[in-house]
C-alpha cells in the first residue's frame, strides 16, 4: 500500500479539523495584513478535503449485446480510458470511484461503496455521479495531461498504452475517427486532450509493423509486430529509469475484441488496470511458451513471445538490483491465447505452471486474477483504505491440546482418530476476492465449523478493504493462514534453483523479506498450500525461509508425506474435493482417509460455500466416526506433537 497515499487522506481530515481551530485564531489577528493572509490560505484547507469522490456508473456497460462489433469497440474504449484516468487521479487520493463489476445477482463494486458508506472510511463523504468518461474527464481535466493513442490493428500497443499512460498522466485511446467514437469525443472534441504519446501514425497507418528496426530506437525488428512495441516501451521507458518496474499487469491486449463471449462478459479486465498504472506499472500480454509461436500471432518466429516476455521480466528485475519482488497482476488467458482451446499445444493448467516457474526465475510474483471471476475494479481507490498497523490471531498452546484430550500428560497424540483440515480457497487473487466475498462470507452458516480460510496477504494492496472487513467480522471459526504460495504466487523451488545457478542467495532471500513483511502484518504463520507445479521441489534453503515467516507450517505438493524442517511441520498436499455435490465430496474425502496410513489429512476447496462445507463435514464424520475436524492452529500444533512423538 502506498503510505503517503493513506496520509494523505487521514491529513485530509485533521486539516479540516486544525484549520477551523486556527481560523478562529487568525480571525481575531485579521486586524493586521498578515493576519488576513493567513486567514484566507487557511480557508482554503478545509474545501480540498471536502472535494466530493466523484461516482462514475458503468453498469449499463454489462448489458451490452456483443454480437454487436459496434458495441463491443464503445465498451472497450470507454473501460480503458476510465481505467487509465482512475489510475492518474487516484494515486494520491481516493478521487474516483467506479461501479460496474457484476458478479450474478450480486453488483461487487456497488456493495463494497455500501459497506463501507454506512460506516466507516466514505461514511458522510459527498458525492458527484457521473455516466460517461467523458464527463469523468472533463471533471478532473486539471490533472490529465493529455492522451495516448494507440492502434487498433497492432493489438499490443492497448497494453503499452496502459503502461505509457501512467508514467505520462495521460489517457489511453484507442484511434478511430468515427464521430462518435471516444477518440473524437475526447481528442478531437470536448475536452480536446492533446496528443502527447502516439502509438500509431497520426494518418492512422501502423507504426509497428515488425520490419526494419523498432521505430525511434536503434534496435532491430523481433519480426513481430505484437512484439515490438514492448520492445519500444523496455527502451524508451524502462531502460531509461522512467518505469519503476515495480508492478506489471499481465492483461489481454485488444484482441479481446475479436471473441468477447468467451467467458465472462467483464473478463476484458481493463477495469484492472488502474492499480497499475497508479504505479507507473508495465503491462503485456505473451505466451510463456518457447515451442510453438504465439496463438495471436502464428506469423511471428518460434519463441518470440517468449524472448520478449523474458526480456521485460529481466529488466525489471536489474531496476530491482535483484533484491526486490516485482508484482505481477494477472494470469495467462487461456481461454483466450495460449493453449489447446486456441489451437495451442499445451493445456490450461500446465499454461498455469509455466508462467509461474517463468516469472519465479525473475524475482516476480503474481496477484492471480484467472478466468471466470477475474476482473476488479478500483483498486487504485481502495489502495488509500487505512488498515490497521498490524492484525493477529490466537494460537493453540500444548495445555490446550491437554485439556482437550487430544494429547495425554506427556505430550503423545492420541492416535485413535483420523484429523483433518480443508483448506479454504483459492483466495490467491484480489479479483476473486472481492467478487467472492459478498456471496460466500456473508452466509449465515459461516461460524458453525472451524474453516482455514487461504488469502494471500499480498493482497492487501489491491483490496485492503476486504481483508479487513474479513478480519474485523471473523468468528472465533475462521482462522486464516496464506494462500499458495504466500505473499504472492511464485515457485519457491524454481527462486531457489535460480539461485543455485548463479551463486547467489538473492532469489530466497528476497522472496523471504517480502513474505516477512506481510505475514507480520496480518498475523499469519501458515502457508495453506504450496504449487511447486513443474518447477523443482523445494530444498534446504528455501525451507529454512518458510521456516523463518511461515514458522507454524507449510503444505507443499513436492515434499515427503510429513517431515519436521527444524520446528516447522511440513505435510505433504493431497487431495482437491470438486464436487458440488457434499455427498458426493465427503464420499471422496472418506476414501483418500483409508488409503493413508497417517492419522493426518490435508483438503482443498475452491470457492466452495460454507453451507456445502458444512454439508460435507458432517456426511463425512457420519460415513467415518472417527474423523475430527480441527482448525488450523490445532491442526498443526497437534501435527507438530506426532511428529516430535514420531522422533522420540
Amino acid at each position: 500500500m502506498d503510505n503517503r497515499g493513506i496520509r494523505a487522506e487521514r491529513n485530509d481530515g485533521l486539516r479540516g479539523r486544525v484549520s477551523c481551530i486556527l481560523l478562529i485564531f487568525f480571525v481575531a489577528l485579521s486586524r493586521w495584513r498578515w493576519g488576513s493572509v493567513c486567514f484566507f490560505i487557511l480557508l482554503a484547507l478545509p474545501l480540498r478535503a471536502a472535494r466530493p469522490i466523484v461516482y462514475l456508473d458503468l453498469r449499463h456497460l454489462n448489458e451490452v449485446d456483443y454480437a454487436d462489433s459496434t458495441a463491443v469497440l464503445d465498451v472497450w474504449d470507454e473501460l480503458h480510458a476510465t481505467a487509465t484516468l482512475q489510475g492518474i487521479v487516484n494515486r494520491q487520493r481516493a478521487r474516483l470511484y467506479v461501479d460496474y463489476v457484476v458478479n450474478g445477482t450480486t453488483a461487487v463494486d456497488a456493495w463494497w461503496w455500501a459497506m463501507y458508506r454506512r460506516e466507516g472510511w466514505l461514511a458522510g463523504r459527498d458525492t458527484l455521479t457521473v455516466r460517461s468518461v467523458v464527463e469523468a474527464v472533463e471533471r478532473f481535466r486539471s490533472l490529465v495531461k493529455g492522451a495516448v493513442v494507440y492502434d487498433p490493428c497492432v493489438a499490443s500497443t492497448s497494453n503499452v498504452a496502459s503502461a505509457v499512460a501512467g508514467i505520462e498522466g495521460v489517457v489511453a485511446v484507442r484511434y478511430d475517427l468515427r464521430p462518435q467514437s471516444l477518440y473524437s469525443r475526447l481528442c478531437l472534441g470536448g475536452p480536446r486532450l492533446p496528443v502527447k504519446c502516439w502509438l500509431v501514425n497520426p494518418d492512422g497507418s501502423p507504426l509497428f509493423t515488425g520490419r526494419g528496426l523498432v521505430p525511434g530506437t536503434e534496435r532491430r525488428s523481433s519480426g513481430s509486430a505484437k512484439c515490438d512495441p514492448y520492445l519500444w516501451f523496455i527502451e524508451h521507458y524502462m531502460k531509461t529509469g522512467r518505469c519503476p518496474a515495480r508492478y506489471a499487469g499481465y492483461y489481454q491486449d485488444q484482441q479481446w475484441r475479436r471473441m468477447p463471449g468467451r467467458t465472462n462478459h467483464n473478463h476484458h479486465q481493463l477495469t484492472n488496470h488502474d492499480f497499475f498504472v497508479s504505479r507507473r506499472g508495465f503491462f503485456f500480454d505473451l505466451s510463456p511458451w518457447g515451442d510453438e509461436p504465439a496463438t495471436d500471432d502464428p506469423s511471428q518466429p518460434v519463441g518470440t513471445d517468449l524472448a520478449t516476455l523474458c526480456e521485460l521480466l529481466h529488466t525489471a528485475d536489474s531496476l530491482g538490483g535483484g533484491r526486490r519482488m516485482c508484482y505481477i497482476g494477472g494470469f495467462p488467458p487461456w481461454a483466450f491465447k495460449y493453449t489447446r482451446r486456441v489451437g495451442g499445444h499445451h493445456e490450461d493448467v500446465a499454461t498455469e505452471w509455466q508462467f509461474s516457474e517463468l516469472i519465479s526465475h525473475y524475482n516476480a510474483f503474481k496477484d492471480a486474477d484467472a478466468i471466470a471471476f477475474g476482473a476488479l475494479a478500483n483498486a487504485s481507490f481502495w489502495q488509500h483504505f487505512p488498515t490497521k498497523r498490524r492484525y493477529t490471531q490466537p494460537w493453540v498452546s500444548r495445555s490446550d491440546l491437554r485439556a482437550r484430550g487430544l494429547i495425554d500428560g506427556e505430550g503423545h497424540v492420541d492416535t485413535s482418530r483420523n484429523y483433518f483440515l480443508i483448506y479454504v480457497g483459492d483466495y490467491d487473487a484480489a479479483s476473486w476476492v472481492s467478487q467472492m466475498m459478498p456471496q460466500l462470507w456473508t452466509s449465515p452458516e459461516r461460524g458453525r465449523m472451524p474453516m482455514m480460510w487461504c488469502v494471500s496477504p499480498v493482497l492487501g494492496q489491491r483490496v485492503p478493504h476486504a481483508l479487513h472487513y474479513l478480519r474485523e467480522t471473523s468468528t472465533p471459526n475462521d482462522y486464516f493462514a496464506a494462500a499458495d504460495n504466500g505473499a504472492g504466487y511464485m515457485m519457491p523451488g524454481t527462486a531457489e534453483w535460480q539461485d543455485s545457478t548463479e551463486g547467489t542467495t538473492r532469489h530466497v532471500d528476497a522472496w523471504r523479506r517480502h513474505c516477512q513483511r506481510y505475514y507480520r502484518k496480518w498475523g499469519l504463520s501458515v502457508t495453506g498450500f504450496i504449487i511447486d507445479g513443474n518447477g523443482p521441489a523445494m530444498k534446504q534453503r528455501s525451507l529454512d525461509a518458510y521456516a523463518i515467516f511461515s514458522p507454524d507450517g507449510i503444505v507443499p505438493q513436492k515434499c515427503p508425506s510429513v517431515s519436521m524442517h527444524g520446528d516447522m511441520p511440513v505435510l505433504r498436499s493431497d487431495w482437491d474435493l470438486v464436487s458440488a455435490n457434499p455427498r458426493e465430496a465427503a464420499q471422496v474425502l472418506v476414501e483418500r482417509v483409508h488409503g493413508r496410513d497417517l492419522p493426518f489429512h490435508w483438503f482443498r476447496c475452491i470457492l466452495k460455500s460454507p453451507e456445502w462445507y458444512c454439508q460435507v463435514v458432517d456426511e463425512a464424520v457420519r460415513l467415518e466416526p472417527t474423523l475430527t475436524l480441527l482448525d488450523a492452529p490445532t491442526f498443526f500444533e497437534l501435527l507438530r506433537c506426532w511428529l516430535e512423538q514420531q522422533e522420540e
